[in-house]
């Protein structure tokens, strides 16, 4: 049961992945790799590394992701080349 629960986990972070290079909008795009980000988090906490886990929730998925949308905001990087 757990090691399908990781194989679910560890799929949709690679959905996430591929979303990500393929949508063409910068924010949304930005937004599933802060997804996939917090999937690969949730695997951490599957696979039994409760510290590794909240380092990359707290930093990958958090931090990281706010620090990009706000600099994709800033920019105007909303635009899409067609």
């Amino acid at each position: 049961m757990l090691e399908t629960l990781i194989l679910l986990v560890c799929g949709s972070i690679l959905v996430s992945g591929v979303l990500a290079v393929v949508l063409n909008n910068l924010m949304a795009a930005m937004v599933s790799a802060g997804l996939a980000s917090l999937f690969a988090a949730a695997s951490y906490v599957l696979l039994a590394a409760p510290d590794v886990a909240m380092a990359e929730a707290a930093i990958g998925s958090g931090l990281a992701t706010l620090i990009f949308l706000y600099a994709i905001r800033k920019t105007g990087g909303d635009v899409t080349d067609e």
